[in-house]
């Protein structure tokens, strides 16, 4: 039997594993997070799994999203996290959502869904996410990870604060993520695994169980040490302290900077810049725009910049229009004066014209 050896535990038992079964998870972001928590709560036999992730496994994910093997590189995570795990447990639903978290999906997704696990590594996408939770009452495990140090929570405004009442606005402070800042690998998967628990502690709601609802777990790798942290309720909270209809839900991708934006006939019609493809060589291998040149995201981060006069007209694009702002950013820091992100990206652009690469 799949599930013997958590069944033996008398704090889960049969009762316990029925309500891991009828569980809906939704996981936003399958990365260094997400990742070794979506192996666990599959192993587990969590019923329903949702992930909604926008992005395409790269090379250097490989070193701690552990879900991902070289051959998916270039391919949808969320897709390929779905692969990975019914090979795991094929008795359990997965949903995928290759897109983005944002202001208009995120009502219908929470609805959904009974708990939403945190694998994201942005302020932006984080204060979305608990806005929603306060507003559609959903209990959401966080984590957090930077170098070798991690944090975990659990915020339900039901019975406790919410993040806001930790981090009522975001830092002024820029904080690098993962790509940027760096991070051990284990340190994401000891953070993301505490996350399942925690998604299992709530579900199966054992009262020998205390879940980190109102603590702040952190954890620091090079010495091992862990504290826990009371969260106080804020009373003047911008989200939690508010009714519910009152709390409304705002996003704003998280790129520094602003980057303009020009839709493909735009683009088409500029025919003094230099077009640059902004994905992977797997991505470009099955489809590119003729006369764009290939410089991936991956190597733009490691320093590797375009050997390209810093007055020229560039105008990135990947596969749907986020990582080029990523790369474009990168390259305006740099000294580029002319950039601009493709908005949609190669889809937007097979749309209007066809793949001119076939």
């Amino acid at each position: 039997m799949r599930y013997k050896r958590q069944i033996t535990l008398p704090e889960i038992g049969l009762d316990g594993q029925e309500n891991i079964a009828r569980a809906r998870v939704l996981c936003v972001g399958a990365g260094g997070l997400g990742s070794p928590a979506l192996l666990y709560l599959a192993a587990a036999g969590v019923g329903h799994i949702g992930i909604i992730d926008f992005d395409r496994v790269d090379e250097s994910n490989l070193q701690r999203q552990v879900l991902f093997t070289t051959d998916g590189v270039g391919q949808p995570k969320a897709v390929q996290a779905k692969e990975r795990l019914h090979a795991l447990n094929p008795d359990i639903e997965i949903t995928v959502y290759d897109d983005e978290l944002n202001a208009e999906n995120t009502p219908d997704l929470f609805q959904a869904y009974d708990i939403i696990l945190d694998g994201t590594d942005n302020f932006e996408t984080k204060f979305l996410i608990n806005d929603a939770a306060v507003k559609y009452k959903k209990p959401w495990v966080y984590g957090a990870i930077q170098g070798f140090d991690g944090q975990a929570s659990v915020f339900d405004a039901q019975t406790g604060p919410c993040y806001r009442c930790l981090y009522p606005e975001k830092p002024k402070a820029r904080i690098a993520n993962c790509a940027e800042g760096g991070v051990i690998g284990a340190v994401a998967g000891l953070i993301g695994v505490t996350q399942a628990l925690q998604v299992i502690q709530l579900v199966t709601g054992h009262e020998s169980f205390e879940p980190l609802i109102g603590k702040l777990w952190t954890l620091d790798t090079k010495t091992m040490q862990t504290r826990i942290l009371n969260i106080p309720k804020n009373p003047d909270c911008p989200a939690c302290s508010k009714k519910r209809d009152d709390v409304v839900l705002a996003y704003s991708s998280p790129v520094c900077g602003f980057v303009p934006e020009l839709t493909p006939l735009q683009a088409c019609g500029r025919s003094n810049s230099c077009l640059i493809d902004v994905r992977e060589k797997e991505e470009w291998d099955q489809g590119h725009i003729d006369g764009a040149q290939l410089w991936p995201l991956s190597k733009i981060m490691a320093g590797d910049l375009p050997d390209l006069p810093q007055e020229t007209e560039i105008i990135l694009h990947c596969q749907k229009g986020m990582r080029s702002l990523q790369a474009a950013q990168i390259l305006k820091v740099q000294g580029y004066l002319d950039v601009y992100s493709m908005s949609g990206g190669y889809e937007a652009w097979v749309s209007c014209f066809g793949d001119a690469s076939e």
